[in-house]
């Protein structure tokens, strides 16, 4: 395979609206060369806060996830961004402790609101987690932060942006079942090996096994042969590798800092595996190419 041609893209100014563990933030910021610029639709099928979404603004989306109450953040945020954000002012002007957790334990009645009580908690709770217990709710404690608006918060923009996408609550391999020739799938499934995050690896064996990691790997595989381009983000682990160790794919390695630790001081640099049908160019900064 040849490298693929990049051309430059001036950098979007919408920034997701939403913390999430595992987000890729700085994966936009220090890698973008390893995203392709010309493809028919973007695929998103694990959103999250949707970062590369966000700045990649693709023309045509597929954006989908399994969690339903996040997915509704994004149709919401979509249909009435007005109502969400007067909402979410609310809360701003109320914000404390004791707001905090009557808020989590209210439920809304309308879409607007609970799309507002969902971000609200998000920028206040501990690290941005996003944490359910057995019975689907949210148990996050309130965390050191207390900034509900932020000064380049830009929701109509980013309503603008979600209308050019299907927003769909469904499986991964739904999603990715959908791509055919010319798509960009970009896949960032919650990582389920042992690296140096294992607390939230054990957090993350409940909702995505090794069994799910084999379906994502077989899923990707066959829709790279349907003529889809293919960018995986996953633990770099040996094991990892091994799934994805045919001829139809390459690995890079991507340093990063993690964000996700109580104090910065405990925050480590850590290592992330990119993986994909395409040649992952090796003049990129701070990367290593497998051969």
């Amino acid at each position: 395979m040849q490298c693929l041609k990049v051309r430059s893209q001036p950098q979007l100014t919408i920034k997701p609206f939403l913390k999430w563990a595992g987000g890729k933030r700085w994966l936009v910021s220090k890698h973008d060369a390893i995203f392709p610029k010309e493809y028919k639709r973007y695929f998103e099928p694990f959103l999250g806060s949707g970062a590369i979404f966000f700045s990649l603004a693709p023309s045509r989306a597929y954006l989908s996830d399994v969690n339903a109450n996040l997915i509704e953040v994004y149709t919401a945020v979509r249909d009435d961004w007005r109502a969400v954000w007067n909402r979410l002012l609310w809360h701003s002007r109320h914000h404390n402790k004791e707001h905090y957790y009557g808020t989590r334990a209210s439920k809304p009645g309308t879409a607007a609101s609970r799309a507002a009580k969902f971000i609200y908690l998000n920028r206040t709770c501990f690290n941005g987690l996003y944490r359910v217990n057995r019975k689907g709710i949210f148990n996050v404690p309130k965390g050191t932060k207390n900034s509900v608006i932020f000064p380049d918060d830009s929701f109509e923009k980013i309503a603008n942006l979600l209308r050019s996408a299907q927003i769909v609550c469904s499986d991964f391999e739904e999603s990715i079942d959908k791509t055919g020739i010319g798509d960009f799938i970009y896949i960032d499934p919650p990582y389920t090996v042992k690296h140096n995050m294992n607390n939230f690896i054990k957090y993350n064996e409940l909702l995505f096994s090794w069994e799910d990691q084999e379906r994502l790997a077989t899923a990707a595989t066959k829709a790279s042969k349907r003529g889809a381009l293919v960018l995986i983000s996953n633990a770099d682990s040996k094991y990892i590798k091994r799934l994805y160790s045919n001829d139809e794919w390459n690995h890079i390695v991507l340093s990063r800092h993690s964000i996700i630790a109580s104090a910065a001081c405990k925050r480590q640099t850590t290592t992330e595996l990119a993986i994909a049908n395409y040649n992952l160019c090796k003049s990129q900064q701070n990367t290593a190419l497998f051969q």
